[in-house]
């Protein structure tokens, strides 16, 4: 019985080699970074669907509806699957009334899933393959040539999800999806911020404030900002460096977001990034009480290989490549146009590409 090999180990590497382990499958996980758990570790560890599948299929209008059905029916067991397998619930819902869900602890699901990973190791290896390295946001190369932002974003990941699954794919025929310029990221405070920082320093209030690029230009109004506030950010990286400033009103400091208002995120930015009125490089619109500079962000892209729904490989023509498996952001499709959970389609294409590989 051949051994599989999984390159990566976020979720979708980590979901794809327990699943094969349950089914007697050797496998080796093989991670380029220096610790296990990707950039899951780094997030708030939500994994959710939208309650309904026209709502998903709406908010992405560009993915693959094979790939979001898949994702969307599969993830109810999935996540029974991973909370059976120990991984620790924080919150048994997503707090929006959009989603369905849980937050995992994830330092919990890390133990839940992990086995033995070879460390800062590649995935160029002969026989099976998982390719489930997070996609190319820790590429500058890569994402100036496919989402061309205004300047360089700010990585808000792990630092090792470099594009080495596409480029993998690509040198054994993969096709590549549409949407390879969308990405999913935040608004950032501009200043400086580490890893730790990625969830509680998010500046996630455009649907509340009047934002203004460099020039003073008015470029985005809120009642525009989706629910994910994607797409303020995708627009905020093609504005003179990539930067932003949300101007506040009283009023918008009182509103909440989940379990803060925006004053408690305005505070909680870093002194760099809170900008007196006097010093907006523009005149201030009338009631203005509050500024903050902010910064485009790639936390992973959206663009990638070609999948089917056994989460296989494809060619141009539409073909499986032999033993060449994508999970994770590594597979494209699936989100285009718009905004999803990341680490659901990482689950779910994990278990599916565990148990189409199983059968090899």
């Amino acid at each position: 019985m051949s051994e599989i090999s999984v390159a990566g180990a976020g979720m979708a590497g980590l979901a794809a080699a327990a699943r094969l382990r349950e089914l007697g499958r050797p496998v080796v996980v093989r991670e380029k970074g220096t610790r296990v758990g990707g950039s899951m570790l780094l997030s708030s560890c939500v994994v959710f669907r939208h309650r309904e599948l026209d709502a998903f299929r709406a908010e992405c209008p560009g993915g693959d509806e094979r790939l979001q059905r898949l994702v969307w029916e599969r993830l109810d067991d999935a996540i029974a699957w991973l909370v059976a397998r120990g991984a620790p619930v924080v919150w048994e819902e997503t707090g929006s009334p959009r989603t369905i869900g849980k937050r995992f602890d994830p330092r919990g699901v890390v133990e839940a899933l992990a086995g033995d990973v070879v460390l800062g190791a590649d995935g160029r290896v002969d026989g099976p393959l998982v390719l489930c390295t997070g996609g190319f946001a820790a590429s500058a190369e890569l994402v100036t040539e496919h989402i061309a932002p205004a300047a360089p974003l700010r990585l808000r990941a792990n630092p090792w999800s470099a594009g080495d699954g596409l480029m993998l794919g690509l040198d054994r025929g993969a096709a590549l999806t549409a949407g390879m310029g969308d990405f999913y990221g935040r608004n950032m405070p501009d200043a400086p911020w580490d890893e730790t920082e990625l969830v509680s320093l998010s500046q996630l209030y455009a649907r509340f404030a009047r934002i203004f690029d460099e020039d003073g230009v008015e470029f985005f109004e809120r009642d525009d900002v989706s629910w994910s506030e994607s797409n303020v950010v995708a627009a905020t990286a093609r504005r003179p460096g990539a930067k932003a400033f949300y101007v506040l009103d009283e009023t918008a400091l009182d509103e909440r977001v989940r379990d803060r208002t925006v004053a408690d995120m305005v505070a909680a930015a870093p002194a760099e990034s809170q900008v007196a009125l006097a010093d907006l490089p523009f005149e201030p619109p009338p009631g203005a009480v509050a500024a903050v500079r902010v910064i485009a962000s790639i936390t992973h892209t959206i663009g990638g290989l070609q999948v089917d729904d056994r989460a296989r490989v494809l060619r141009e023509d539409g073909s499986a490549i032999e033993a060449l498996w994508a999970a994770g952001v590594d597979a494209g499709g699936v989100a285009t146009g718009g905004y999803a959970s990341g680490l659901a389609q990482a689950l779910v294409l994990g278990l599916v590409a565990a148990e189409d590989a199983a059968r090899t």
